[in-house]
């Protein structure tokens, strides 16, 4: 956290225009003119391995706007490395890091491949956040957070064990203390009190009430008192109960690509929300939006339909033992480790274990090590991926790259654009146009994961609650969570136990297109400062919380931002399938390599899961083995 002193947001727009201003100036750059406000918007970064990379810091956002304004100077000036590469992979998220598996794997012996990564550290949104708060280590997720059990000997199920994922299901804190225990899920998206009455909403001003007004046990009471219309009471009531109208007739898709799924592809998730479940429109904009919708990043409006089923036809392991759902205290950040650990040894210290990479620190010397078959090159942005002359005909790639304030490239026989749509379609500059028009319909939101470390939350025991949701202010809700027991000190919780409480704030704008609705919400999230971030919270978490003892000042310990100003791909009606007869703008990418450049990410298959990210890197890398190495 940063000092009481204040930035108003028009000094802190201003600012920002003045430094893109500058960087038509042969003197001072941008990012010199606002490195004195740098805490003022990136904020406090917590401690470990990843204290300098909470989301998009102001230095990434600045390197990404130079990549796609095309401010970098003449590419001819680049300072030419000498080095040659059998593949390149541009982004060192999950998919990134996977295509340099693979590619180890199917090119065979001896293939040398670099890996370029943006940030400080690698891992895309697989990254998280560590606090020390009363001599004790907090950790909670940045982005990429759920992971399913999957189905033995399955594609995903060999691949977490090539890595050292041998034991899917996780074991998790138990409760302890003299209290009665309360239900607290193992995620911080399954409101797990909900059906148990330990579960609340809050009405604010929204909706009439200075102070607000808390229903505890909304369900269970029938949300009787709510300051809502007795229509959406009822609505309300039928969708939080699972009672869908005409539940009988819908059967979902049982694969991609069926009758079903093109039928729900054609729709917007909202039509699909009302239809079956009886809701009006304002209801499900009003309560419900964006948090339904909060898989794909907008609320239902504003995308297709399909989307609520992509990822269930990955079809995980579902014994009925309600456990297929895990997660690691730092998300995906745990399997992300355990790819590099396995594609670089010496990256991190110690056996290659779920508890190993959880425990110890990034050796980031050892992630670029010359002679090594796989680098990784990291707080370097990639500004250029072009053939050596004609695409059809060309035996090399030449990879241009910004790092510390310099050009360089590097020559590599294929490349794999693992990054996501919103930069690859700057970065390949001979794309042909049928591939832009392709990028063209990939629309990207912004989200902001606040985690929030509370010394404790006896607060909320003493509403009788382990969860809450609310309907205005900054984010919608947030659960407590009981931990895996991976890389943690504490294996039992209980209300005076130091958490992090984590709040995901999504920027959904109703009405608007899925494209206005991105923009504007970036154009949000950049333009407030931490502090005023971190004012907003602890005035909300004031209001919601001082009638149960909570004081923000007393009780929060820190707060981290993590801005993510593309974190979710929208995809609207028809990205899935295709619409008037015209083919769906992934298949444009994934049908075949432009040349020797192959596309993956998890953008290309419209679902925001880390399984995808594998499934696409896998793709790309085959077909540079079987069509362009060979």
């Amino acid at each position: 956290m940063i000092e009481d002193c204040k930035i108003t947001r028009r000094d802190f727009l201003g600012s920002t225009l003045l430094g893109a201003g500058a960087a038509l100036l042969d003197g001072v750059t941008p990012a010199q003119i606002l490195a004195a406000a740098q805490d003022d918007w990136t904020g406090y970064g917590g401690i470990g391995d990843y204290r300098y990379s909470n989301g998009n810091t102001l230095e990434v956002l600045q390197a990404g706007h130079r990549m796609r304004d095309r401010a970098y100077g003449f590419l001819g000036d680049a300072i030419d490395t000498g080095e040659i590469y059998d593949c390149a992979v541009v982004g060192g998220g999950i998919s990134g890091i996977a295509a340099a598996l693979f590619f180890q794997r199917l090119a065979g012996y001896g293939k040398t491949c670099l890996i370029v990564e943006n940030h400080p550290i690698f891992g895309g949104e697989a990254k998280q956040n560590e606090f020390a708060v009363d001599g004790k280590r907090l950790i909670a997720h940045q982005g990429s957070a759920i992971y399913l059990v999957p189905y033995p000997h399955s594609f995903i199920a060999r691949f977490y064990d090539s890595i050292g994922l041998h034991t899917p299901k996780l074991s998790y804190q138990k409760w302890s203390g003299a209290q009665p225990e309360m239900i607290v899920g193992r995620t911080p998206y399954e409101y797990a009190g909900l059906s148990r009455g330990q579960y609340a909403f809050w009405f604010g001003a929204k909706f009439g009430q200075k102070p607000g007004m808390w229903i505890v046990d909304p369900i269970g009471k029938k949300l009787q008192g709510a300051p809502i219309s007795e229509n959406a009471r009822k609505e309300l009531l039928r969708w939080f109960s699972g009672e869908f109208s005409g539940e009988s007739k819908f059967e979902p898709p049982k694969y991609e690509g069926d009758e079903i799924s093109r039928q729900l592809d054609a729709i917007t998730l909202e039509q699909h929300i009302m239809q079956r479940s009886g809701l009006s429109q304002d209801t499900v904009r009003t309560f419900l939006s964006p948090v339904e919708g909060g898989g794909s990043g907008l609320g239902p409006d504003a995308l297709s339909a399909y989307c609520d089923y992509a990822a269930d036809l990955l079809h995980p392991l579902d014994d009925g033992s309600g456990e297929a759902v895990q997660m690691f205290p730092g998300g995906n950040t745990t399997i992300a480790r355990l790819m590099a650990k396995t594609l670089i040894p010496d990256c991190i210290a110690g056996p290659g274990t779920v508890e190993g990479v959880s425990r110890n620190a990034v050796n980031l010397a050892a992630l670029d090590t010359p002679g090594a078959p796989a680098r990784m090159r990291l707080s370097a942005t990639v500004i250029s991926v072009q053939h050596d002359g004609d695409p059809a005909k060309a035996e090399f790639l030449t990879i241009t790259y910004a790092k510390d304030g310099k050009l360089f490239r590097v020559k590599a026989r294929s490349a794999v654009v693992a990054g996501g749509s919103w930069t690859a379609k700057h970065i390949i500059t001979d794309l042909p146009a049928t591939h832009r028009q392709a990028y063209a319909q990939f629309y990207r939101s912004p989200c902001m994961m606040v985690n929030v470390a509370v010394r404790n939350w006896r607060f909320l025991q003493k509403m009788g609650i382990t969860g809450c949701r609310w309907f205005e202010g900054v984010g919608n809700y947030m659960d407590v969570r009981r931990l895996a027991t991976v890389g943690i000190d504490d294996a039992t919780i209980n209300p005076d136990s130091p958490i992090v409480l984590t709040v995901k704030v999504l920027y959904a704008y109703p009405g608007l297109s899925t494209e206005e609705q991105g923009q504007r919400g970036r154009a949000e999230m950049l333009g407030i400062s931490f502090r005023e971030y971190e004012q907003r919270i602890r005035e909300q978490f004031d209001a919601m919380f001082a009638h149960a003892g909570f004081d923000a000042k007393r009780d929060i310990a820190a707060i981290i931002l993590n801005r993510w100003g593309h974190a979710y791909l929208n995809p609207q009606p028809g990205f899935f399938f295709g619409s008037n007869g015209k083919p769906a703008p992934r298949e444009v990418l994934r049908s075949a390599p432009f040349g020797r450049i192959a596309f993956a990410n998890t953008d290309l298959a419209g679902a925001m899961d880390h399984r995808y990210s594998i499934l696409e890197a896998h793709r790309a890398v085959s077909q540079l083995v079987d069509q362009v190495l060979t």
